[in-house]
């Protein structure tokens, strides 16, 4: 990510013209109490709605974003919740990932194709990778407008065949607090066996 799409999202936080959801994503609520308890990463963060809830359920939480911004907001909400989180600010098309760390990594709503080997790379055996992400489509949906940002139906089974696919799906609706409607690939994967 180039320096003036950094200082454009410290910008879009700063000046509050980004309203960050406060609220944990609904599709991480489905999926976290089957989630294995360890070190959580939590990938283009924001201000932290996602990586606040995993160190509620109990995980150890690594947090990054490009904003500096966003990670302040996110600090100062953890601090007022009494959590403990590690923020970091990264540019995440060139952040170095601990191989073969992670419990868990969620990814929503952010797009990067050249980071998704590093995270395969990342996960602990038998961890587990939750994704969310805007999908093509011609229907009148909010999201990202350039088609950069979107992903192809399917493009995300592809990209991780790799690993054991516990959840897929591809879906356009309505955010029931938001009132607005998406186009969204949903996938949970599992680096080996689940445990079933």
């Amino acid at each position: 990510m180039s320096e003036t799409e950094r200082l454009e999202w410290d910008r879009r936080y700063t000046d509050g013209e980004y309203r960050p959801r406060t609220w944990p994503s609904p599709f991480l609520e489905e999926w976290i109490d089957r989630l294995p308890i360890g070190l959580a990463l939590d990938v283009a963060c924001g201000a932290g709605r996602n990586a606040l809830r995993l160190a509620e359920a109990g995980h150890q939480v690594e947090a990054v974003d490009i904003s500096a911004s966003a990670i302040g907001m996110a600090r100062i909400e953890g601090e007022r919740r009494g959590l403990e989180v590690a923020w970091n600010v990264a540019d995440l098309d060139d952040a170095e990932l601990r191989t073969s760390a992670y419990d868990v990594i969620t990814v929503i709503r952010y797009v990067n194709r050249r980071m998704w080997p590093r995270l395969v790379a990342a996960l602990a055996p038998d961890g587990w990778l939750l994704i969310e992400h805007h999908l093509q489509t011609t229907a009148n949906v909010d999201g990202p407008s350039s088609p950069d940002f979107r992903l192809a139906p399917q493009e995300l089974l592809g990209a991780f065949r790799s690993l054991r696919i516990l959840h897929y799906e591809e879906v356009l609706e309505t955010a029931k607090r938001e009132r607005k409607a998406y186009a969204l690939a949903r996938m949970v994967a599992c680096n080996g066996d689940p445990g079933w």
